[in-house]
C-alpha cells in the first residue's frame, strides 16, 4: 500500500504551486530545474532563484515574436535574465500590458544551445494553470534532493507530458432534474476530469432519442458574455438561442464547457481584453499574451457526449473545427445549425475577425 500521489496527482499539485508563487521542480532524464511561474513571481523568490544559479525566462514563440527576441526554437524562447534585473523587468517580459506605454529596451539576449524540453514544459504548466505563458527557470545538478531540500513538488517532466497533453478522463459525478425556463424536463449532468481540472456541465433538455442525430450545442464558459450580458461578445445570445431551440424542439443536449477565453481563463481574457482597446484584434492580443489562436480542447465535448449515449448530432455552431473535431473523435454530425445572433456596433470587429482569421462561418 502507498498513500504516494501519482504523476496525474502531482501534476495538479504542481499547478496549484505555480498559482500561488511556489517553486517547483521538473526533471527530464538526466536534466533538472527550478520553475517559477513569471506572474506569480515576487522579488525575494527572484533573489532565492538567483541564489541557486543564473535564471532564465521561458516565453512561447508568439511573445518573442512581439519582443523582437530571437526562440531559435519553433516552439520556446529562453531570455536571459540579466544581473542586474529586477522582478518588475520579469513581469514586463511576461505580460504585455506596458508595451506600447513601455517600449522594452533591447535586444534580448536569448539561448540557442541546450535541451529546451523542460523551458516546454514549464509553459505548458503555466498555461494549464491559467497563467501568463512564462516561467523562470534555473538549472539543477539535482532534481529530487533539492526538491526534498526546499519542501517543493517534484515532478517528472517526461511522465508528465503524456499527461499534459492528452485530455483528462471525466468522471460522472451526479445528475438531478433541473426545471429551466426553455423546458420544465431539463436535467443537468456534472463531470470532473480527473486531473483534478474545472468540472464541466450537460445540460440535458427533455428525453433526446439516443439513436438518433440529438441538437447539440458546444458552449465554452463566457463569465462576461453569459452571465453580465457583455456585449463585446455573442456568447450570451449564442447561449439563450440554443437553448431556446432545444426547448422548442422539446429535446437537445448543452455542454457548457470550463474554458473561458478560448481556454486562457478569465483573467487572461481582461487582459486581451484590455489588448484590443489599444487596437489590437483577438487573434493578435492572444498572440502578444503567448497565447496560439484557441486553446481550448473540444475533444471534451465529445467524450460528455459518448459518456451520456450519444454518437450523433445537429451541431449548433458556426465554428468548422468543432465539427471537424467531432467527427475525429468519433460522433458523427448529421448537420451544421448555423446560429447567428447577437451581433451589434460592439462586437462586429470582433465577428469580423472571428470569420476572418478562426474561419467562422457568419
Amino acid at each position: 500500500m502507498t498513500l504516494r500521489p501519482d504523476i496525474v496527482e502531482l501534476q495538479a499539485r504542481a499547478r496549484a504551486d505555480m498559482r500561488m508563487g511556489v517553486p517547483v521542480v521538473f526533471g527530464l532524464d538526466d536534466q533538472a530545474a527550478v520553475i517559477g511561474a513569471a506572474e506569480t513571481l515576487t522579488p525575494d523568490r527572484l533573489a532565492d532563484l538567483r541564489g541557486v544559479g543564473d535564471p532564465v525566462l521561458a516565453i512561447t514563440t508568439r511573445r518573442a515574436e512581439t519582443l523582437k527576441a530571437r526562440a531559435y526554437s519553433d516552439h520556446v524562447a529562453r531570455v536571459v535574465i540579466p544581473a542586474d534585473a529586477r522582478c518588475e523587468w520579469v513581469h514586463n517580459i511576461a505580460d504585455p500590458a506596458n508595451d506600447l506605454a513601455m517600449p522594452m529596451k533591447g535586444p534580448l539576449a536569448t539561448r540557442r544551445d541546450g535541451d529546451e524540453r523542460l523551458a516546454r514544459a514549464a509553459i505548458t504548466f503555466c498555461k494549464a494553470a491559467r497563467l501568463l505563458p512564462a516561467a523562470v527557470l534555473v538549472d539543477l545538478t539535482e532534481g529530487p534532493d533539492f526538491a526534498a531540500k526546499h519542501g517543493l513538488t517534484y515532478l517528472d517532466a517526461g511522465a508528465a507530458h503524456d499527461v499534459m497533453h492528452t485530455t483528462s478522463p471525466l468522471s460522472p459525478v451526479v445528475s438531478a432534474r433541473l426545471p429551466v425556463e426553455v423546458s420544465e424536463a431539463g436535467r443537468l449532468h456534472i463531470f470532473r476530469p480527473e486531473d483534478g481540472g474545472e468540472e464541466h456541465y450537460a445540460i440535458e433538455i427533455g428525453r433526446p432519442n439516443r439513436e438518433a442525430p440529438v441538437l447539440a450545442r458546444l458552449h465554452s464558459a463566457c463569465f462576461t458574455g453569459d452571465v453580465i450580458g457583455s456585449l463585446k461578445c455573442d456568447c450570451g445570445p449564442q447561449l439563450r438561442a440554443a437553448l431556446a431551440a432545444m426547448g422548442e424542439e422539446g429535446a437537445g443536449v448543452l455542454l457548457y464547457l470550463n474554458q473561458e477565453g478560448r481556454g486562457i481563463g478569465l483573467a487572461n481574457k481582461m487582459r486581451a481584453y484590455s489588448l484590443q482597446d489599444q487596437g489590437f484584434d483577438t487573434v493578435e492580443a492572444n498572440h502578444r499574451l503567448g497565447f496560439e489562436d484557441d486553446e481550448r480542447d473540444f475533444q471534451i465535448g465529445a467524450d460528455i457526449l459518448k459518456r451520456l449515449g450519444f454518437h450523433a448530432v445537429r451541431l449548433m455552431t458556426n465554428n468548422p473545427k468543432k465539427v471537424a473535431m467531432m467527427e475525429a473523435k468519433g460522433v458523427h454530425v448529421a448537420e451544421r445549425v448555423p446560429l447567428k445572433v447577437g451581433e451589434s456596433a460592439h462586437n462586429a470587429a470582433y465577428l469580423a475577425t472571428k470569420a476572418k482569421k478562426s474561419g467562422h462561418l457568419l
